[in-house]
């Protein structure tokens, strides 16, 4: 049996930074899609009535950035001091911030907003290149000290997704451009990327991206 279960829809989703810190640990964890029967049998059970749900032996915790730090905080990657943990609180609330526009975006309005979300990008991303310049390390791929912490999967994660919405939004940036280039070569990530279960998800649930 997994150490881990990980119960989520088919898409990449809120769940895709918790699937790469899984991966990139070597970490055992089975997933359980919830999408067919979700109104009958899963969203009752879950505390806010959304997923991920993350399931650790009696514990059932939801909340993507609550399992993020929950699991962080097992494995050793919230930083090497409480400043270092306040700087990977600080920037996983920024992506937070930025996703939460993304989602209006792609849920709400796609088609006409558009345009406008992808020239205000570089604005929305800046702060992240002068954090991971002054607090990281990009060319070791990470966000915040010298080793990995969950700051780094929910960054590289939002801007995954939006290398896909704007393949340009990261010309201008070059911190970011080598941290995300060097988290993307990390071993188990790129054999995750590889996988079918990955390839077969969408980054949504509908068709935008």
């Amino acid at each position: 049996m997994a150490k881990y279960q990980l119960i989520y829809f088919q898409v990449r989703g809120r769940a895709e930074a918790i699937r790469y810190l899984f991966n990139d640990n070597g970490l055992d964890y089975e997933e359980v899609d919830c999408g067919p029967n979700w109104q009958t049998e899963w969203k009752s059970q879950m505390a806010f009535g959304q997923t991920p749900c993350l399931k650790d032996k009696d514990l059932t915790l939801v909340q993507s950035n609550a399992i993020l730090r929950h699991l962080a905080r097992k494995h050793g990657l919230y930083g090497s001091s409480e400043a270092e943990a306040a700087y990977i609180d600080m920037i996983v609330d920024g992506v937070e911030d930025v996703r939460g526009k993304y989602a209006k975006l792609i849920y709400t309005n796609y088609n006409a907003g558009k345009e406008d979300y992808v020239k205000e990008l570089p604005a929305q991303l800046l702060p992240f290149e002068k954090l991971i310049s002054k607090l990281g390390d990009a060319k070791a791929g990470f966000s915040v000290g010298s080793k990995k912490s969950l700051s780094d999967y929910a960054l590289f994660d939002l801007l995954d997704i939006h290398l896909t919405l704007s393949p340009s939004c990261l010309d201008e940036m070059p911190e970011l451009t080598q941290f995300y280039k060097v988290v993307l070569s990390r071993p188990g990530i790129t054999a995750y990327r590889q996988t079918d279960g990955f390839k077969g998800r969408k980054i949504n649930g509908n068709d935008n991206q």
